[in-house]
Formats: C-alpha cells, structure tokens, sequence
C-alpha cells in the first residue's frame, strides 16, 4: 500500500460518500490532557467508514464481474455497506448474515437492496453460504476486512483527517488485533509515503 494507492482511491469514490466532520470535546480533552479530535465516521452513509471500503471494492471489479453481482458475509456494518454501494452503482448483492443478527442491521441490509440470506450464526456457516452464492450466482466474493481494496477505501477516512488536521501527532484507530497490519500499513503510507 502506498499514499498514491490511497489519493487515487479518494478520488473514486469521493462523488459516493460523505467527507465527515472532525469534531473535539473539552470534556476529553481535559481527561486526557490533550487536544483530541474524533473523526466521525458515524455520519458516513450507512454509518460507518465501511462505506468506503465497500463502494472502492466493487469500483474496482470488472464489468462481467459487476453483471454477476457480489457476495459478502457481515453481522452488520459491512454488510449494509456492501448493500448500498452495489445499490449506488446498479448491482445486485447478495449479504451472507447470521441468525442472530441484529434486526435493525437485518432490516437496512433489505431497505438498501441487498439480497439477505441467514445462516448459522458460525464463520464456517458464513463461508459455506457465501461460497454456495459464488458457485450458484457467479457473484464475486468481497471480504469484509481482508481485501485490498476493502482496506484502500477505508484508508481514505485517515487521508481526510490529516487533511482536516494536519500537523497530528498520533493516529489511534479502534480495530481488532487481526487488523493491526493493515491500519499500520494505512498510517505508514499517509505520513511517509
């Protein structure tokens, strides 16, 4: 990954998304002794900066690609994201999602034009019923978190803070361990090129 990789990248999908505000707390600061700034991420379409990823991963694809849909398998966020970027650029897609999802995520999944199909609430269940809609469909499978593109696109909520506030001196990013490479490698790439 390379900052180049990530400006091309913002350019995409900029007309698809919201550039998202910067907000601070005085409360916080205090606590913390330090001037803190939230990227929120919370106002993105969908409510969350998955939007990104989601919407680059499907720009991304070919045109047959695109005319055969795309899969995914998400409790929740992703999944709505994936949802209403295929419903943004015309294709169909269909969302892999537990049983015991939550109803509301259940319910944007449908209000966004993803096509729902529950399964065991297991990751082999998830993998098993994605890899059925390939080999059913055609559609190309899109993962959640462990995709390039998927990750590019996200990385572009970090290009636009250090837009917004450029003389940072850290970047913290909430993200399960398993993820850690790829923020590093996003961070890496925004600060040293």
């Amino acid at each position: 990954m390379n900052k180049d990789k990530i400006i091309h990248c913002h350019e995409s999908i900029k007309a698809y998304v919201h550039r998202t505000p910067v907000l601070t707390s005085g409360l916080i600061n205090g606590i913390v002794g330090a001037e803190v700034f939230f990227k929120c991420e919370n106002f993105q379409k969908m409510g969350a900066f998955k939007m990104r990823g989601a919407i680059n991963a499907i720009m991304n694809l070919s045109d047959t690609q695109k005319k055969m849909g795309v899969v995914t398998h998400s409790s929740g966020n992703f999944a709505q994201a994936l949802s209403l970027s295929a419903k943004l650029l015309g294709i169909k897609a269909y969302i892999v999602m537990p049983s015991t999802a939550s109803q509301v995520k259940k319910n944007a999944v449908n209000g966004y034009g993803g096509h729902l199909v529950e399964c065991e609430p297991t990751m082999a269940m998830r993998e098993k019923t994605a890899q059925a809609i390939v080999a059913e469909h055609g559609a190309t499978f899109i993962h959640p978190s462990n995709d390039a593109d998927v990750i590019i696109g996200n990385a572009t909520s970090a290009k636009e803070l250090l837009e917004q506030h450029s003389d940072l001196d850290v970047i913290f990013a909430p993200c399960r361990w398993w993820r850690l490479d790829s923020w590093y490698s996003i961070i890496s790439a925004l600060f040293w090129g």
